[in-house]
């Protein structure tokens, strides 16, 4: 029987892959795509998805439950107010799984790419108003210094 065999063991011990794949979940949060191996990636989909429950529960529990297993307060902060909203009305899926057909060359592992489903990272706002009024500022300022 197949009873408590879903862990993808990747050849690591317990500590190492819960922070090797905390980690790759923290990148894809930052970067909305990664490339690595297809058996981590597969195995990193199910953290990812994990975590975007819990965003979707937008609770302090499940939040705290998110820093615990990925360390990064800040990445959980982006997870909770950007990524989770964005998959509101989806019931599952929120990454998907590309196999790139190139093998590593090192050891010829098949490469995939991680990245989530029907999510375009909004580009950060440029901050013009600000810079506009601190040279408006700066601009009689430097006028009265050279009379």
């Amino acid at each position: 029987m197949r009873h408590l065999k879903k862990t993808i063991k990747l050849g690591r011990t317990t500590s190492h892959r819960e922070a090797m794949l905390g980690g790759m979940v923290c990148n894809l949060i930052q970067r909305s795509r990664i490339v690595t191996t297809v058996a981590k990636a597969k195995a990193a989909r199910s953290l990812a998805e994990k975590m975007v429950t819990l965003g979707k529960a937008g609770t302090l529990a499940a939040r705290r439950h998110a820093i615990a297993r990925l360390n990064k307060p800040d990445l959980v902060g982006t997870l909770f107010s950007t990524i989770a909203p964005a998959f509101k009305d989806r019931p599952g899926g929120y990454t998907r799984v590309l196999r790139t057909g190139v093998r590593r060359r090192s050891d010829s592992s098949e490469m995939a790419i991680l990245e989530w489903v029907n999510f375009i990272p909004q580009p950060p706002k440029k901050k013009k108003a600000k810079t506009a009024a601190k040279a408006a500022a700066a601009a009689p300022a430097g006028e009265a210094k050279k009379s």
